[in-house]
């Protein structure tokens, strides 16, 4: 009975620990998606930054154009 109760536990800890090797490859993996994750999300909101700058400088370049237009219509 003590043999069978040793290579039952024997058994369960070779399943133990293949388990522990799959969750270690997985967590792995999770982190490398999640870094990718994070550097595609800081390159995304450098552009978005970036494209806020440039329709700022379209709007104001846009608003001198309407005031230009409006003096000159008022003269």
């Amino acid at each position: 009975m003590l043999e069978a109760t040793l290579a039952q536990l024997e058994g369960l800890v070779a399943e133990l620990l293949q388990q522990n090797q799959t969750l270690t490859a997985n967590c792995q993996q999770l982190e490398q998606q999640l870094q990718q994750a994070r550097e595609e999300n800081d390159a995304l909101q450098m552009a978005a930054l970036e494209q806020e700058e440039q329709q700022g400088a379209t709007l104001a370049r846009l608003q001198a154009l309407v005031q230009r237009a409006g003096a000159s219509n008022a003269a």
